[in-house]
């Protein structure tokens, strides 16, 4: 695979006579993709049923004549101002009962199925106008699904949904009943048109009641997202892809992905650190023009193993993007430092090296209006450069001296699981304890000892092709994975908190974990204040949650105190408690001697990936860092080939 490199494109920001001098820039600076038409809806229908075309078609013929290919945004995501006076009721509601006004973005409900409709609608008049422009190579549907916390709605379209889906599930409120234990405070219903939402409740809502609408919410944007795609199909050849957003898992992405022919991600890492990402201030501060060294890397993963979805492949065989990448100074978060010289390319090759087809930077031109006038892009508002230009640039120029760039299968794969995400938030027991946090504990673990991991999907079949897998924060196992894991001759680490509930976010009896082959229960759980933790016997503890243990399994692994930490046999173990990230890694290298991987000690900063045929050296740190007879500069990224 030969990747390239995109960027975001607003014509309709732009004076007409310059588009071609934008577009023979593009060119010229190495750019080969350009997304454009996603926020466009006002002025394509500036009015209901009286369309403007002649302007998008203008600006796709000129992008083409330079030798561009457009991806083409479906403009859902901003419904016109006269969209709200023909359908008032489509408007999202918060969980105080608020609207969600314009003004703004993102203000429609997934669940109402007119605006649903009206999404259809002005797909298909796009798909049947573009559908067969040899400019358009691809499409995007709408954009950042979930983005300002819109995947849920408390609206009275929500809540018809919502009853409609729990009759189809349940059958019948005895058995919905039964299954939310709903005897429990006299909670009990005798008609499904009597559920409301949860929210507005006195008290927590109950968990299950929780869990059930955010898998209701799930379900609503990827019936909105199918829509779309199946229009766009019936005019179009070209891949279907959506750009998904970092840290964001209030919907399955996996279950979204298998309606796209590629998947990606919006990529800021600064912003992210700053607004998103759990760490020390002292921390914040060391990468703080860089940011983490493991989160863009953990969501490429994720995406890759989403973009094989479609087609079923493995995780190292997925296709996916970058469909923005940060260039400069964001708007959005609390605070917003410029990159270190140098990021904005290690950001594009890191992606590229977890095997991204492209690599698209938002945006061409840094807005001088409206809410993201502070985000930077490659240009200047008055069109001088800006740092990141060059820097895209110097990654065009060495795509082109590389060549071939082929995502490999890792020797390591981490199942990530969106149900247990949700249950988890329903009931975290601790106000620290996030499912999606402690996957990613476990992958800047194994990050930080030099590995390349794939993202299981919690249905994977074979762990066949991984020497070590780990399973954290399960809600429950499902059937193939638990039957995959009977047959897995390397070494499994699941939990903590791994297949201790039901589907149901009840206690099964046996309790859990019941898994054949592993004689371990947990019997009781805590919750650890940050003042506090559990010393593990030998150095290292746990943070936030510890589980106790009993059982006939061996004990590997003990606390000060004498309790279980880690349990098991040759090949299947459970892990007690949420070890701190220095005790994570530790265990990791443990695992990885016994099944005979090499496990790094990497310096602060150092991240390898390995490619079918490179290794790739990225150093978030700000200093020069010297590891396997190469010197890689502070902000900087090498690589040579794999032996």
């Amino acid at each position: 695979m030969i990747p390239k490199i995109g960027v975001c494109y607003y014509p309709e920001h732009w004076p007409e006579d310059i588009w071609a001098e934008d577009a023979a820039r593009m060119v010229e600076t190495g750019i080969t993709w350009v997304r454009i038409g996603e926020f466009a809806w006002s002025r394509l229908e500036p009015a209901p049923g009286t369309f403007d075309w002649g302007w998008l078609d203008r600006a796709i013929e000129v992008l083409g004549k330079a030798g561009l290919q457009v991806v083409l945004g479906t403009p859902t995501a901003t419904p016109p101002r006269w969209m709200i006076d023909k359908q008032p009721d489509m408007l999202a509601i918060d969980a105080r009962g608020h609207p969600r006004k314009f003004g703004s973005r993102r203000h429609y409900c997934f669940s109402h199925l007119g605006y649903r409709e009206e999404s259809r609608r002005i797909t298909q008049l796009m798909a049947e106008r573009y559908g067969k422009n040899p400019c358009i190579q691809a499409w995007q549907t709408d954009n950042e699904y979930a983005c300002h916390d819109t995947t849920v709605s408390y609206s009275p379209a929500a809540a018809s949904g919502f009853r409609d889906w729990l009759a189809q599930r349940y059958q019948s409120t005895d058995a919905l009943n039964r299954a939310w234990g709903n005897v429990f405070w006299s909670m009990e219903y005798d008609d499904f048109a009597d559920i409301d939402p949860p929210n507005l409740t006195v008290t927590e809502a109950n968990h299950p009641h929780q869990l059930a609408f955010a898998r209701y919410s799930s379900d609503q944007v990827i019936a909105f997202n199918r829509v779309q795609c199946d229009e766009i199909r019936k005019y179009s050849d070209a891949p279907i892809i959506h750009n998904f957003m970092g840290g964001e898992v209030s919907f399955d992405h996996f279950a979204l992905s298998r309606d796209l022919d590629i998947t990606s991600w919006d990529s800021y890492p600064i912003g992210f650190l700053s607004d998103r990402i759990t760490a020390t201030p002292d921390f914040k501060a060391q990468f703080l023009r860089q940011g983490h060294p493991d989160n863009q890397a953990f969501h490429h993963d994720i995406y890759r193993a989403a973009g094989a979805m479609r087609t079923g492949d493995a995780p190292a065989h997925g296709r996916w993007w970058v469909m923005e990448q940060q260039p400069g100074p964001v708007n959005w978060a609390p605070w917003n430092p410029a990159p270190l010289p140098g990021m904005c390319r290690l950001w594009a090759w890191e992606a590229i090296a977890h095997g991204a087809e492209c690599v698209s930077y938002f945006r061409w031109r840094q807005a001088p209006f409206a809410q993201e006038q502070m985000h930077a892009g490659l240009l200047r508002p008055d069109s001088e450069a800006a740092p990141a230009l060059g820097e895209a640039a110097q990654v065009a120029r060495e795509i082109s001296a590389m060549g071939d760039v082929t995502a490999a299968a890792a020797p390591v794969g981490l199942v990530l699981d969106y149900d247990s995400i949700w249950a988890w938030r329903a009931q975290p027991q601790g106000a620290d304890f996030d499912g999606f946090n402690l996957a990613f504990a476990a992958y800047s673990a194994l990050r930080r000892s030099g590995l390349s991991i794939d993202i299981l999907h919690p249905d994977t079949a074979d762990l066949s092709p991984y020497k070590l897998v780990l399973a954290p924060g399960l809600l429950t196992l499902s059937e193939p994975l638990r039957t995959a894991l009977d047959a897995y001759g390397g070494i499994a680490l699941i939990g903590p908190r791994s297949d201790t509930k039901t589907g149901e976010l009840s206690i099964p009896l046996p309790m859990g974990p019941n898994v054949p082959g592993l004689d371990v229960t947990a019997i009781l759980s805590e919750s650890i204040p940050p003042i506090a933790d559990v010393p593990l016997d030998g150095g290292g503890r746990f943070i936030r949650w510890f589980e106790h243990l009993e059982g006939t399994a061996d004990v590997r692994r003990k606390t000060v105190a004498g309790q279980p930490a880690i349990i098991g046999g040759a090949h299947l173990r459970y892990l007690a408690g949420w070890p701190d990230p220095d005790t994570f890694a530790a265990i990791i290298r443990d695992l990885c001697a016994e099944v005979g991987l090499e496990a790094l000690d990497l310096p602060d900063g150092l991240r390898l990936r390995d490619t079918a045929t490179q290794r790739f050296y990225i150093n978030y740190a700000a200093e020069p860092v010297t590891w396997d007879g190469i010197t890689i500069g502070g902000a900087d990224v090498a690589w040579r080939p794999r032996t």
